[in-house]
């Protein structure tokens, strides 16, 4: 991390036991922008990844391969589906969490993080929003930080810093680095509060968000929490109303998975983290495309766990075309991924502990590996002609997905009066969602793939808001 980018404190390195992760700098051509400067360094820790990625794509090729010319490769396929479903199983009947509604004792102090760059569709309808917050005023604040917008954005911040008191805006230089990730660890020192909120420029949240959420914060190992994100364009197109889907079913997994002790994940919009906890970790991770992925891995590597919610949400804008929604998911795909090559020997020294290990390798089973073995198990099923060895995981995937699906959804719904009609509809758009969800299939194989071949160039591309309710 740039050493401009905290604050002076002698404890520090002593309140970090993960500050090992971003030492022993050394330059890597093949992880630089073309443009970078060759005397920037990169943390050792976050080079070779394309090396990496061609080592797990080697292996899980080869070894898919293989399954279809040994003899206990169908044996092998069927054990992997048991414990699956096994662990599906023991997802669908664990028993919800129950969450404190109040905070006993005085409120915490909230920090209200936003990163704006060329924002002027959405800004201004955010820091309204953020301003009014039923929470004392005198224990909140709303940082914006101008990442150098080129459009109306500075003048609006301007103009609304004038009518809001907790409203405070730092404007970033053009040479500023770190994307969305640099921004943040630039204000983080500027800022007072216990909790940190982060949330994207086209947010839309509830009066009551900080009331509801700040309540899970009174169990000390609970690091961060994610709110469930919501599609505020969801009744648009085809691709809005998968991606509303999407959400819930994403959410309802989380869910379950935090309840029987496995990983819950940050989202980037909405997500809300305790100081103490990404000061351990130090701060949000410049070398990533994924912010929020990559600390929430670093999050539970030093024993903190993230709480994921269904209530209260926090809506924002959906990508209404292939070509952004393709472009987007290829970037989350990537950063998702790119976690793993960067902390896979912590993984594997279980510093998660063995539940989150555990759920954490069959996560990564259904979400990378067999995406990515699915391409030669389609070259060696056409080749030998019999069926893909890998359809009966595949199958129990899918299954997987309708039931998350139809649960999510149904758990969005739950105050509603349920008649038939409403389960017609509830099947309908799990029926649809899933057909959306196919492409997660080509863009994970294709990720994995093209991050083995290509040199990896950091990037942040912009997810243009169009301020639609």
């Amino acid at each position: 991390m740039p050493a401009n980018s905290w604050p002076e404190n002698d404890s520090y390195n002593e309140l970090d036991p993960l500050n090992s992760l971003f030492c022993d700098l050394s330059t890597s051509e093949e992880e630089l922008e073309e443009e970078t400067p060759h005397s920037m360094t990169l943390p050792s820790r976050f080079q070779g990844r394309r090396r990496k990625a061609a080592l797990v794509l080697t292996m899980v090729w080869s070894g898919t391969i293989a399954l279809h010319l040994v003899s206990w490769g169908t044996l092998f396929v069927l054990g992997l589906t048991t414990i699956l479903g096994f662990h599906a199983l023991v997802l669908v009947f664990a028993r919800p969490k129950r969450y404190p509604e109040q905070v006993q004792g005085d409120l915490p102090s909230v920090s209200v993080l936003v990163a704006a760059k060329n924002e002027e569709a959405v800004i201004g309808r955010l820091v309204k929003s953020l301003c009014s917050l039923e929470y004392p005023d005198e224990q909140y604040e709303v940082w914006v930080i101008d990442d150098n917008s080129t459009d109306r954005t500075p003048q609006l911040l301007a103009e609304l810093a004038q009518e809001y008191e907790n409203l405070k805006v730092l404007r970033r230089k053009p040479d500023a680095g770190g994307g969305k990730s640099g921004a943040l660890n630039q204000v983080l020192p500027l800022t007072k509060g216990e909790i940190l909120a982060v949330f994207d420029a086209d947010a839309q949240v509830p009066p009551d968000l900080l009331l509801r959420v700040i309540p899970l914060f009174q169990r000390e190992n609970v690091g961060a929490v994610q709110v469930r994100k919501a599609i505020a364009n969801a009744k648009e197109n085809f691709w809005t109303k998968g991606q509303a889907a999407e959400m819930a079913f994403d959410t309802f997994m989380q869910h379950r998975r935090t309840v029987i002790g496995g990983i819950g994940e940050l989202r980037g919009n909405g997500q809300f983290v305790r100081r103490q906890a990404l000061l351990r970790c130090d701060g949000w991770n410049e070398e990533t495309i994924t912010d929020d992925l990559d600390l929430t891995f670093r999050l539970h590597l030093d024993n903190w766990d993230i709480e994921c919610v269904f209530n209260p949400a926090v809506e924002e804008e959906g990508v209404t075309n292939a070509i952004a929604l393709w472009h987007q998911r290829n970037r989350w795909a990537e950063g998702g991924y790119q976690r793993y090559l960067d902390y896979w020997d912590l993984i594997l020294k279980n510093r998660m502990g063995t539940r989150k290990t555990w759920d954490l390798f069959l996560f990564t089973l259904i979400m990378y590996i067999l995406p990515t073995a699915a391409v030669p198990d389609l070259v060696m099923a056409i080749a030998r002609h019999r069926p893909p060895i890998l359809s009966p995981v595949s199958g129990l995937t899918v299954t997987m997905s309708m039931a998350g699906m139809f649960s999510g959804l149904r758990r969005i719904r739950q105050k509603q009066e349920f008649q038939l009609s409403t389960y017609l509809l509830l099947l309908l758009q799990t029926l649809r969602g899933n057909l959306y969800m196919l492409h997660w299939m080509v863009v994970m194989s294709s990720t994995t793939a093209r991050m083995s071949i290509r040199p990896k160039r950091l990037k942040w591309v912009k997810t243009v808001h169009q301020g639609k309710e």
